[in-house]
């Protein structure tokens, strides 16, 4: 049985060594923007031009010469303004200034900028509380990037930084990764589907509700195949028809019980099973496989054990079909506010509470000083009220299964909540 980070290390590994993004689209970024979001860059986004193309002030002020400016109390005639977009036709002079506005072109013949909360006015001209340096409060042409530089590089993932770059540099065509099909597809008779009134013994259908979700966070193209019954030649039929797909993604039929027939179908059918067990709770009897050259994944069919061996076994494979690098497991730490005592030999994720430290702003007087994480009342694997109440995950190492109250500990984003 493999450890969460040895299995994960194989999920990446295989799919580093056999798999390539799915080809690629062009992107209008206007008006495209919002499907640009979160695709992969395929191509390299380069300065069409040096970035300011001039030099410009980051304040409200006046330009001048600092020659003019060495000591405080200079007086000096204002013979005009600068401001963005207009820019300012003259040359300063000796013993001349020009107002300038922020983000404004340095006319020609300053080369420094005094803030004006350090000037007094006096009719057209302004006298300098203090002196002045050459070059404060301005950016350099060229400062932020030289014609040809690489801005944002191919395999980034396009968020709203990203976007604006390219806006700014004139990319207005972006080159994209195509989204990988995942394929999704619950197993197991005593699912009946959302809309419908569930027998005595029969639940609704929400691991496909939560998988397509995460798919979609993920940056994938989620493809619900429907869900599965407990018959082999059923089961069999529906792989097949989600094999289509760029990866397959099951919930339920994964354990050791009498109607768990996923892998033994995965097997019939010529799959390769890298490994199919994990030292992790919840989501011990994980399946990860590789079949007619996709990825397979059978995850466990309690919707809280579904959620979070996606996010620590799918998800990097929907980095790596997306045309990205797997991104890394999203923890950070926080102070434990009370005692934890879980049995091994497993990791465990526990449905938690994370609180954000108090500042200078207002906060309450209760809000802590540092970050802090509480986990929360659950009834095992099948609650997901629990998840609902939560906004991350705290991990229990196998390794350190008693933690105490105080204790600096690895807490797990819930994709979408922080």
């Amino acid at each position: 049985m493999l450890s969460f980070e040895s299995a994960r290390a194989k999920v990446i590994e295989t799919l580093s060594a056999r798999v390539s993004a799915s080809g690629t689209e062009v992107l209008d970024l206007v008006p495209n923007t919002s499907a640009a979001f979160g695709r992969v860059l395929a191509e390299n986004i380069v300065a069409d031009r040096n970035y300011p193309p001039f030099d410009r002030s980051v304040r409200d002020g006046f330009a001048l010469r600092a020659a003019d400016a060495a000591a405080p109390g200079a007086r000096l005639r204002r013979i005009g303004e600068s401001r963005a977009g207009v820019g300012f036709s003259g040359t300063v002079g000796a013993g001349e200034c020009v107002r300038i506005l922020t983000g404004a072109p340095l006319p020609k013949g300053a080369n420094t900028v005094v803030m004006q909360e350090h000037v007094r006015t006096e009719d057209d001209f302004v006298v300098l509380e203090d002196a002045a340096r050459p070059g404060q409060h301005l950016v350099l042409a060229g400062a932020e990037a030289r014609v040809g530089e690489v801005m944002v590089v191919r395999g980034s993932r396009l968020s709203y930084a990203e976007l604006a770059m390219a806006a700014e540099v004139g990319h207005a065509r972006l080159e994209v990764y195509r989204r990988p099909r995942i394929g999704i597809l619950a197993t197991g008779d005593e699912l009946v589907p959302v809309g419908t009134a569930p027998g005595r013994y029969q639940i609704r259908d929400s691991n496909n509700i939560s998988l397509s979700t995460q798919v979609s966070l993920a940056g994938g193209e989620p493809v619900v195949i429907g869900t599965a019954p407990d018959d082999v030649a059923k089961l069999r039929a529906q792989i097949e028809q989600g094999l289509e797909c760029d990866a397959l993604i099951l919930s339920g039929g994964v354990s050791a019980g009498s109607y768990d027939f996923v892998e033994d179908v995965l097997r019939e059918l010529g799959a390769e099973i890298l490994f199919n067990s994990v030292a992790v709770r919840p989501g011990r009897p994980t399946v990860f496989g590789w079949c007619r050259g996709k990825p397979v994944f059978g995850l466990p069919g309690n919707p809280v054990s579904t959620m979070v061996t996606f996010e620590l076994f799918a998800v990097p494979a929907i980095d790596l079909l997306s045309g990205a690098q797997p991104r890394p497991l999203p923890l950070f730490k926080a102070r434990l506010s009370h005692p934890v005592d879980e049995k091994g030999p497993v990791a465990h994720f526990l449905p938690a509470r994370f609180t954000a430290p108090a500042t200078d702003t207002g906060a309450a007087p209760a809000a802590p000083s540092v970050p802090t994480v509480q986990v929360l009342l659950w009834e095992g694997s099948g609650d997901i009220g629990a998840v609902v109440r939560a906004n991350c995950f705290l991990l229990v190492h196998a390794s350190h299964l008693q933690m105490q109250a105080e204790e600096w500990v690895d807490v797990l984003l819930r994709r979408g909540t922080l």
